[in-house]
């Protein structure tokens, strides 16, 4: 047990990464869509390009979408409409037509006319109506539309709409039927008695209806006629027209559906999941061969396979939204966000392994991916110094005008002609842009939950107007300006050899912070010409000296500087001596315990913090210089560093000898020029 929780701890980094990997196969396979790819490109109206193609198997030719609408219309306007009929509302109408009549015509000869006539009239004209019935709404169907009366007995009877009364109509219908040699007065009072009669009888069913209209709607055939197997379907040359393209799509859906059967849906699960995995495996082995320190820091290999991760869901959710909205998702941001926190190089890889990926599930994928890797590569090559603002806006505008220029050179190339090119495709790369500038306050989120940091952060923390930088000046003004030295000298070895100067400028203005603690115990700090170490032992001398690494992490961490910031403090006397103090113990003391006099470490581990260290010491000593020359400063310089060799405090560090020479030149010219050497004429 112990073996095994021993060989845990060891590799605990390396099975944190292989977990990283699983994990992420299957989420992006997952994430795809559960369909095969039919394995020809076509397009309407263009030559099929590929081999002469027979049908595999038997399959329908379905309709095109535009076929099935307008069935669909078809339907809905033929659909038979249901109606409840309310039974014995005629009988009551009657008996309440009865009523009425006798108490508003009491007279035997009304008007020229018998009563009993008239009431036989108004009987006759309210049976007429109730025959067929009358509607509780005017329901706006054509007269000729299909209508079906259901009682509550479930009796129905089919007829036309236009059979029914509508309730509009009572007035015309009374007029009409009783114009015969009546007065204008018996007309209205027949009017108003009927309309204070009658009541309708028929209302929409719009349950049993809604029914019909689906039950009709289901019966649609989502096909016409079929193709046989080993029938030819077009020739090589043949020129794609309506029927052939019809053809064609319904045999890639019945293609793409028939892939992922039962039978062989755990064949193609694999092979996806090896090909995503091959995709996934070249980024890790890249990661360890050629950025091999990000490679061993597991949060940064898990940022890196979290972004490639995000940006094919967010693809994969426009996708299956509508695939006509995909260029708005902003690609490009990747490239930009790994750029910001690692190199170009691995922005650029990542990116393209990335659009490789998505080519699995992208329609018109060749073009896809030519305008993303191509759109990626002027992302790498435009952007730079990203915590500049224009520099984001103009990069950003040149990928939009690049998505643009190769789009329409795509639809040229398909259609041969420019009419009929899509300007709301050109709206989706602007879009697109806009939403690559979401890449700042992106960088800003990644920055907190991953630890990471950018140049944006970077340069916000080489103002000398921070918090911590001004409490620096007043404690410690001598440190302060000893650290604005350090800092210039190594900003200039930096940019000589090619390391990342904005954090090694931020790393030399911090990594003394430490002193504030203790400020009149370092030289620069003594002001007064008193010096506390004389009191002091000379081990306690050094313990304050030493220590002053280890304040300076304790106040990094409390003010929540980065951890790349960190480690300048941590390495920039290495393991090194304080060796004023040890050798004037030794000529006390012959029995000295040298750990007391060694600063902890670790050793630079980096270009960057070596840099630190030599421009540091070299800055320190040099306050010591006294007429200095050119000899003096070159002898100087190469002493101090070349002792640092010696004790080999930068065999840790990924610098070469070569860049070791060119910074000590970097640092002799600076010092130069910082003590007014003139060159001596002859007399």
């Amino acid at each position: 047990m112990n073996v095994f929780l021993n060989k845990w701890y060891k590799n605990h980094a390396l099975v944190y990464k292989v977990l990283l990997f699983l994990l992420t196969t299957l989420f992006i396979v997952y994430l795809f869509p559960k369909t095969g790819k039919f394995r020809y490109s076509f397009e309407k109206s263009k030559p099929w390009q590929s081999e002469n193609l027979y049908a595999p198997f038997n399959f329908a030719i379905k309709k095109s979408q535009k076929e099935i609408d307008s069935e669909k219309v078809e339907i809905r306007n033929q659909s038979p409409v249901y109606f409840e009929l309310s039974e014995g509302i005629g009988d009551e109408v009657l008996i309440n037509y009865s009523e009425i009549f006798n108490q508003v015509f009491t007279d035997s000869t009304p008007y020229n006319i018998e009563k009993p006539a008239l009431y036989k009239k108004g009987k006759l004209l309210v049976i007429d109506l109730y025959k067929t019935g009358i509607l509780d709404l005017d329901y706006n169907y054509d007269d000729d539309r299909s209508v079906i009366l259901a009682t509550s007995n479930k009796v129905e009877k089919e007829l036309e709409y236009g059979r029914l009364h509508e309730l509009s109509e009572l007035r015309q219908l009374v007029e009409n039927n009783l114009n015969t040699g009546l007065s204008a007065d018996v007309k209205n009072k027949m009017v108003s008695i009927f309309f204070d009669v009658i009541k309708p009888n028929i209302s929409l069913n719009k349950s049993l209806s809604k029914q019909a209209l689906e039950e009709a709607l289901s019966r649609i055939s989502l096909t016409r006629g079929h193709i046989e197997k080993e029938q030819l379907i077009i020739s090589k040359g043949q020129v794609v027209e309506e029927d052939q393209y019809v053809i064609l799509s319904s045999l890639k859906s019945e293609y793409e559906s028939q892939v992922w059967n039962s039978t062989n849906y755990n064949w193609v699960l694999l092979a996806y999941t090896l090909l995503v995995a091959l995709a996934l495996l070249m980024l890790l082995l890249f990661l360890r061969k050629y950025r091999f320190e990000v490679f061993l820091n597991n949060t940064k290999v898990t940022f890196i396979f979290f972004n490639v991760a995000l940006m094919i869901l967010l693809t994969t959710l426009v996708i299956n939204y509508n695939s006509q909205y995909i260029y708005v998702v902003p690609l490009c941001i990747l490239p930009l966000v790994l750029k910001a926190f690692f190199d170009a190089r691995l922005g650029l890889f990542a990116h393209v392994l990335t659009v490789l990926l998505l080519g699995f599930i992208v329609p018109n994928s060749y073009e896809y991916m030519f305008l993303q890797i191509i759109a990626g590569m002027v992302t790498i090559l435009t952007v730079s110094e990203l915590y500049k603002r224009a520099n984001l806006f103009i990069s950003v505008g040149q990928i939009t005008i690049i998505y643009i220029i190769a789009y329409f050179a795509f639809f040229v190339i398909h259609e041969g002609q420019l009419t009929g090119i899509k300007l709301e495709t050109f709206g989706l790369f602007i879009l697109c842009g806009l939403a690559t500038l979401f890449v700042q306050p992106l960088i800003y989120i990644y920055e907190k939950i991953f630890g990471l940091v950018s140049d944006v952060s970077l340069l916000e923390l080489s103002d000398t107007n921070t918090k911590l930088l001004k409490e620096l000046s007043n404690k410690a003004p001598g440190t302060f300006h000893h650290s604005l030295n350090v800092a210039n000298l190594a900003e200039a070895a930096a940019n000589e050899i090619g390391a990342n100067a904005m954090l090694i400028r931020v790393g030399a203005l911090y990594h003394d912070i430490g002193k504030m603690n203790n400020p009149t115990y370092f030289t620069e700090n003594q002001s007064t010409g008193i010096n506390p170490h004389d009191e002091l032992s000379n081990k306690e001398s050094a313990k304050i000296i030493i220590d002053h690494v280890i304040k300076g992490i304790e106040i990094a961490k409390k003010h929540n500087l980065p951890d790349r910031v960190i480690d300048f403090i941590r390495s920039h006397h290495g393991t090194s001596m304080v060796y004023y103090f040890y050798m004037k113990e030794k000529a006390e003391n012959e029995d000295v315990d040298i750990n007391d006099f060694t600063y902890p470490g670790p050793k630079p581990f980096s270009k960057e913090t070596a840099i630190l260290m030599m421009c540091d010491s070299v800055e320190a000593a040099s306050k010591s210089l006294k007429e200095p020359t050119s000899t003096k400063i070159n002898d100087f310089v190469e002493n101090i560093i070349n002792k640092q060799m010696e004790n080999k405090q930068f065999l840790n560090a990924n610098i070469t000898f070569k860049e070791i020479q060119s910074i000590k030149k970097v640092l002799k010219h600076k010092l130069a020029n910082i003590y007014h050497l003139r060159i001596e004429y002859p007399e």
